[in-house]
C-alpha cells in the first residue's frame, strides 16, 4: 500500500510538471532565444563578403545598429560572441550586423583595409558593409542616427575606413588594435604600417580621411580606442596616430582633457571646442594582440575568452557601449 501510494504521488508530480511545461510552451509571446541568422540578397555586395546579424527577440522599432568585424583568422560568430557584443545585444536592446570575410578575397580572413579597391567610397568591402547597414536599418527600422562600427586587428581597421568613407551612416567607431584610415598607404606597405607606424603629422593623418569624403561637412563620427601595450602585430603607435588622425578631423588639438584610468589601465579623452569627448582611448597594460573582455555576470562584465580575445578585467564592448549610450 505505501509504494502504491508512493508511486501514485510521483505519477501526479510528473503530471504536474507536464502540464506546466505544455503551458509554458502554449503561451502566447513565450520569449525563445535569439539566434545568429545570415542575411542574403543586401544588395550588389561587390567585396563579395558575407553579411551575419543577430536581432534579439521582441527588439522593438527605433534601435541603434552595431557593426562588429572580426579580426584575421576569425569569423562573424566566434567573434560576436567572444567579443561580448551579442550579450550586449541582449541586454541593452540594438542589433548586431557582423560582416564575414571569405578566404577567396584574403587566405587569412582579414579584412582588406590595405587595399585601395576595397577602401573607397562605393566600392569593394566597404560599400558591401554600407549596403549591410542599409539593408539591417531597413528590416529591424533601426535608428540610422545611432549605427555604430566596430572591428580588431584589420576589422578594426576596417572600422576606420566605414568612419572615413561613410561618415554620415557612423555616429561613432571603435577600433581595437587596429589603424588609422590611409595607413598602408602612408607608410608605403600594410606591415611597414603595423610593425613601425607611418610617419604623418596630424594634418596629413586629418588629410586622408577628409579626401575619402570630399565636401563632406560633418559631424564626422568619434572614436573609441583600445590598444594593448604589449601588442607586436600592431604597434601603439597606431593608436596614436589614430587619435591625431581623428582629433584633426574633428578641430582638435592632440593633448588629452582628461587623464584617468579604468580598470587599472590609462585612460584618455580628447575633447573638440565645443567641450564634446570626440576621442577616447585605452592602453591596456601588458596585453598582446586582441580584443579587451571581462567574463561573467557583473554589470561591466562581457565576453569570453578565447584566442585574440584577452580576459585583462575590462570589457572593450562595455565600454564602448557606454560611451555611445547604448545602456
Amino acid at each position: 500500500m505505501t509504494q502504491t501510494r508512493a508511486a501514485s504521488r510521483r505519477i501526479v508530480v510528473l503530471a504536474t510538471l507536464l502540464v506546466a511545461l505544455i503551458a509554458a510552451l502554449l503561451t502566447p509571446g513565450r520569449a525563445t532565444a535569439a539566434s545568429l541568422q545570415e542575411g542574403t540578397g543586401f544588395g550588389s555586395n561587390p567585396g563579395a563578403l558575407r553579411m551575419f546579424r543577430y536581432v534579439p527577440d521582441g527588439l522593438p522599432a527605433g534601435r541603434p545598429v552595431v557593426v562588429a568585424l572580426h579580426g584575421c583568422t576569425q569569423n562573424a560568430s566566434g567573434y560576436g560572441t567572444g567579443s561580448g557584443w551579442l550579450q550586449l545585444a541582449d541586454r541593452w536592446g540594438f542589433s548586431v550586423v557582423l560582416p564575414q570575410q571569405q578566404t577567396a578575397n584574403n587566405a587569412s580572413s582579414c579584412f582588406n583595409w590595405f587595399q585601395n579597391g576595397d577602401i573607397a567610397r562605393g566600392q569593394g568591402e566597404a560599400a558591401s558593409v554600407a549596403q549591410m547597414v542599409d539593408r539591417q536599418l531597413a528590416d529591424t527600422s533601426g535608428d540610422g542616427a545611432r549605427v555604430y562600427a566596430t572591428g580588431l586587428s584589420a576589422g578594426g581597421a576596417m572600422t576606420a575606413v566605414l568612419m572615413a568613407a561613410y561618415p554620415e551612416r557612423f555616429a561613432s567607431g571603435g577600433i581595437v588594435a587596429g589603424l588609422p584610415y590611409g595607413c598602408a598607404q602612408a607608410a608605403g606597405s600594410p606591415y611597414v604600417c603595423m610593425y613601425v607606424g607611418a610617419t604623418q603629422s596630424a594634418q596629413q593623418w586629418g588629410e586622408r580621411v577628409r579626401a575619402a569624403r570630399p565636401g563632406f561637412a560633418g559631424p564626422w563620427p568619434t572614436l573609441v580606442a583600445f590598444q594593448g601595450t604589449a601588442d607586436y602585430t600592431v604597434k601603439p603607435v597606431n593608436m596614436s596616430d589614430l587619435m591625431k588622425q581623428w582629433t584633426d578631423v574633428h578641430g582638435a588639438d592632440q593633448v588629452a582633457d582628461v587623464s584617468d584610468s579604468v580598470a587599472g589601465y590609462p585612460h584618455e579623452v580628447f575633447r573638440d571646442a565645443g567641450g564634446r569627448a570626440v576621442v577616447e582611448t585605452y592602453s591596456v597594460t601588458g596585453m598582446g594582440h586582441g580584443q579587451p573582455v571581462d567574463p561573467g555576470s557583473g554589470s561591466e562584465q562581457c565576453g569570453s575568452a578565447g584566442a585574440y580575445v584577452l580576459d585583462v578585467n575590462l570589457c572593450a564592448a562595455y565600454r564602448m557601449g557606454r560611451a555611445w549610450g547604448l545602456g
